[in-house]
């Protein structure tokens, strides 16, 4: 993307808003807000005064799940009722076109929404923390089988669908921009009316749309039919996250207080403090604040102590919900012994081109695209969470 001078003199405007509750508490939402964030390219964790990975953990991190790459993909494909059944209805489909730029190309995401399977799953959770014998061997109940396919196009494309949509939220008093929404489990979008068979004309006749895709599908039970064989004709690869472990040495980690979001001075660090330190462990800058230092003049917030081994964990791919809310449960169950740590972190970014960020709220790009949240668990099973998005986004 090509970015005017005089904008990297300018601080763009970010959103971070934090919240805090308990693992446990009738009122929790960490699952929710998990679920919420459909499109996931990097997770990662830290772990203070750990230096290798419990079994159960790094099991859960090994099966972070498969996805495809699929080339050249009609858009049309996607709204068929042969896929909407064998998929969209059966679990919890994602696709999300691959190599496009949300602020200069078209684009499209398909994802489940909804609210009454967040319901679920986050009660599932809580159980399986407190019962954490069980916890790995019971699958996480698939989505509520409401999705959405969601469009992202230029103004000219736009004209030609002829599909109903509105204005891009980011795109000037003169809109460039368009966003079309289908509802690809709306009663009323079956084979044999208008508006299916509109969609499809427009997708496949009167404006043909192709991309390559990410897709994944999570779904209970074993089904007949998967992706890889669904596309065969086309050009489909299986890939597997990519997964690295590394140690740490002699880390200054800030203090943290569950109680104390907003921090205290000589007592305990802010949030943000916090969140600005994961920063800047996540992309290894040096933290000695040294004369001769000239990428960095960055300190660790104080006040802090120095821990002898930190474990940090990332895992690069297309990575689904469902998959990290399994490992938000191992994360949670890793404190049901007696541990040095006070405290996890667990980082998660979205794709800074997606058209969307959380839920269904549209995402531009402007400078960054930034769109992540943080958990920070600690050892009563409180928790932080840390959620941050750039200048063309809606308040998480």
């Amino acid at each position: 993307m090509f970015v005017p001078l005089r904008w990297l003199r300018e601080t763009p405007r970010h959103l971070l808003v934090c919240e805090r509750s308990h693992v446990r508490h009738e009122r929790f939402r960490h699952a929710a807000r998990v679920r919420d964030h459909a499109f996931n390219c990097r997770v990662s964790f830290l772990i203070p005064d750990c230096g290798i990975p419990p079994e159960a953990l790094k099991s859960a991190v090994t099966d972070a799940g498969e996805y495809y790459l699929l080339k050249n993909l009609s858009l049309h494909e996607l709204v068929t009722q042969e896929f909407i059944n064998n998929f969209v209805k059966k679990g919890s489909c994602y696709a999300l076109t691959y190599n496009t730029r949300i602020d200069q190309d078209n684009s499209a995401a398909l994802l489940p929404t909804g609210n009454d399977s967040a319901e679920c799953v986050f009660r599932y959770v809580d159980l399986c923390v407190q019962d954490s014998g069980h916890a790995l061997n019971t699958p996480v109940p698939p989505a509520c089988n409401v999705s959405k396919l969601i469009i992202s196009v230029d103004k000219d494309t736009y004209e030609e669908l002829g599909l109903q949509g509105r204005p891009s939220l980011y795109s000037g008093k003169k809109p460039m921009r368009y966003i079309i929404t289908i509802d690809l489990t709306d009663s009323a979008f079956n084979p044999d009316s208008k508006k299916h068979k509109r969609v499809i004309w427009a997708l496949r006749e009167k404006k043909p749309l192709e991309f390559d895709f990410l897709l994944a599908w999570h779904h209970k039970g074993s089904e007949e039919s998967t992706l890889m064989s669904y596309f065969s004709k086309n050009q489909i690869q299986a890939h597997q996250p990519k997964i690295i472990f590394s140690t740490l040495r002699n880390v200054q980690c800030p203090v943290l207080e569950y109680n104390k979001l907003q921090g205290e001075p000589e007592s305990a660090c802010s949030a943000q403090e916090f969140f600005e330190w994961l920063g800047a462990i996540l992309n290894h800058v040096d933290l000695d604040n040294i004369s001769s230092n000239f990428l960095s003049t960055y300190s660790c917030p104080q006040p802090n102590t120095v821990v002898e081994q930190a474990l940090l964990c990332t895992i690069t791919g297309f990575i689904i919900p469902e998959k990290i809310i399994q490992l938000l449960e191992q994360i949670c169950y890793y404190f049901e012994e007696p541990k040095l740590a006070h405290w996890i972190s667990l980082i998660v970014h979205g794709f800074a081109d997606s058209p969307v960020s959380w839920r269904e709220s549209e995402h531009g790009f402007l400078k960054g695209g930034e769109n992540l949240y943080n958990f920070v668990i600690f050892r009563s099973l409180d928790y932080w969470l840390q959620m941050a998005v750039g200048a063309y986004d809606d308040c998480p």
